[in-house]
């Protein structure tokens, strides 16, 4: 016996049911070439609403957090983008929200109470871009220690400037025996089976 699939929920009805019930709110569609899942832009005040809409209609059931990521457009304004990955199973259907920060104070509501895979999700973007998630039960670093000061994700961030050794900078390297011979290819036959 095989079960039948629901059809894909079209990106046109999910932006249609989220005008339908936000009405106030100025969504703005990312359009262009490289665009692959369909993007919405919201306002950061409006994000826990939303996010709460999109899990809770049953006809839009995105139920699943896939991923939360930071993004540094330096020099441009507003400076960060905070990019949310959305996955409705049921409806087989993809959508990814954006929220753009300045850089005076990029922080924004968590999604911790909407979807729980917010919480290392959120922390990591924290520890790369030093963006803030206001009501995070636990926003520390996460994969940096403790101790690190600044946000090494950010495009004013310093680099290391720790040089590699590479043969044109390292003096005393041990060069190689120019009577080394180098290996011939092996011989290999093949028989049939």
């Amino acid at each position: 016996m095989s079960e039948t699939r629901p059809a894909r929920l079209s990106p046109e009805r999910v932006e249609q049911r989220l005008r339908e019930q936000f009405p106030d709110v100025p969504f703005r569609r990312q359009e262009g070439a490289a665009v692959r899942d369909f993007t919405l832009y919201l306002p950061a005040d409006r994000l826990v609403e939303v996010s709460t809409f999109l899990r809770d209609d049953p006809e839009l059931a995105f139920t699943m957090l896939a991923s939360v990521s930071g993004v540094d457009y330096l020099p441009r304004d507003p400076r960060f983008e905070v990019v949310y990955h959305l996955l409705s199973i049921p409806m087989n259907a993809r959508l990814v929200l954006k929220v753009e920060l300045r850089d005076e104070d990029p922080k924004l509501p968590t999604l911790v109470n909407v979807w729980p895979t917010a919480n290392w999700l959120e922390r990591e973007t924290y520890d790369f871009y030093g963006i803030v998630f206001t009501g995070h039960p636990d926003l520390t670093r996460i994969l940096l220690p403790e101790e690190w000061v600044g946000w090494p994700l950010r495009k004013d961030s310093p680099l290391g400037y720790q040089e590699v050794a590479f043969t044109h900078n390292t003096p005393d390297r041990e060069k190689p025996d120019p009577d080394l011979k180098h290996l011939a290819p092996k011989k290999v036959t093949y028989r049939a089976h």
